[in-house]
């Protein structure tokens, strides 16, 4: 590829030139702010670096899930975390998602308002009617939705699910299309003259009293501002963040398919949805910790195969199914539930640690970020 010192007058006066504003990363976090800035600085050149061809992380490796919180996934949180804490996140969940459905047009990025069911197995505790009605105070505080869980009796019946106890059902739950979502993104930051420059990787960055020097594997480029959004793989930067990957697997096309709607287990742990007439199956990541803070795009044999139990054994018992794809994604986790957004001095700032909920936080994310230097 062609470094920056060998780049014609005009690709310079277009994209290397006079830089305003530096975004690193070019997944949901990042054309998020861009957008935001785009809208507060109508002149600016702004300019998102991605070292992929692609967004190379978790925005177009996730499952599409617009999910706040499942009621196991809720009970596991409040027992590890501050009440407010928790409830504080999940208010920044539902915002961000009102928020991307301001940056897109839904049917755009093929949103179905599915709803979402958690599953109970049948060696596991069932949650209490006072919990239920305690979540759903709590949401309605929150939403002003009244009864956003209830349970569901028959949903793992109707679906053809083995060895389910019953499931709890979120109304508000839906999905969408991860690669849409992108394209959409990308689509509408080209159309407010946001410039990309993909393959192109931040090695390292300085700044200085009047820009941030950015060394890249092309080259070096001058900033007045940079926004690093490049979620765990910010970690070289900030404290508290852990890099979270994530496992995923979908089946070739399923004949009659009766699974309908997103699904989570085991406190959010492991999670599924049906994309057309196929099962997009991802999680496991509790079953190696350790193994998992990896950031290399790679999958294992022991997830993938908890993976696959589930699928023959619970989802699809009746049913003979092959894998068509499996991939991984990575997110980044800390010790608490919520992004980092943070200004490190006065050039430079991150948006970063999404915990797992990019696509419900991303564009909240983004909106907040884009004013950090206003």
């Amino acid at each position: 590829m062609l470094p920056f010192s060998k780049l014609s007058f005009w690709e310079r006066s277009i994209y290397t030139d006079g830089i305003d504003f530096t975004i690193i990363g070019a997944g949901i976090v990042g054309m998020s702010t861009a957008l935001h800035l785009r809208r507060a600085n109508p002149s600016a050149k702004i300019i998102i670096l991605e070292r992929g061809y692609l967004p190379t992380g978790a925005s177009t490796k996730n499952a599409g899930f617009t999910c706040f919180g499942s009621p196991t996934e809720l009970r596991d949180d409040l027992s590890k975390m501050d009440e407010r804490t928790v409830w504080n996140t999940v208010s920044m969940r539902m915002e961000g998602l009102r928020e991307l459905f301001s940056l897109v047009n839904q049917a755009h990025v093929q949103y179905e308002a599915c709803g979402s069911w958690d599953i109970i197995r049948e060696e596991e505790e069932s949650l209490t009617p006072d919990f239920i009605a305690y979540l759903n105070e709590k949401l309605f505080e929150i939403s002003g939705e009244k009864t956003v869980y209830a349970e569901d009796k028959t949903k793992w019946i109707d679906a053809g699910f083995s060895g389910v106890k019953t499931t709890y059902n979120n109304r508000l739950e839906g999905a969408i299309h991860t690669g849409r979502l992108i394209e959409e993104l990308h689509r509408s930051c080209t159309n407010e003259g946001i410039h990309f420059l993909f393959g192109v990787e931040v090695l390292s960055f300085e700044s200085f009293d009047s820009c941030v020097e950015i060394h890249t594997s092309m080259g070096q480029l001058q900033s007045a501002k940079l926004l690093v959004c490049t979620n765990a793989f910010a970690k070289d930067y900030l404290d508290d963040i852990q890099a979270a990957r994530a496992q995923v697997l979908l089946t070739k096309p399923i004949a009659n398919l009766s699974v309908k709607g997103t699904f989570h287990m085991e406190s959010g742990y492991y999670y599924f949805r049906h994309v057309g007439n196929r099962i997009l199956f991802g999680g496991g990541r509790n079953l190696d910790f350790a193994g998992e803070t990896s950031t290399e795009f790679e999958t294992t044999l022991v997830i993938q195969e908890k993976l696959t139990q589930y699928l023959n054994e619970l989802i699809l018992p009746n049913t003979p199914v092959e894998i068509d794809y499996s991939w991984s994604g990575i997110m980044a986790v800390g010790s608490e539930k919520k992004p980092i957004i943070q200004k490190t001095n006065k050039n430079i700032a991150f948006g970063v640690r999404m915990g797992g909920m990019g696509v419900a936080i991303g564009a909240s994310v983004g909106k907040q970020l884009s004013k950090i230097f206003s």
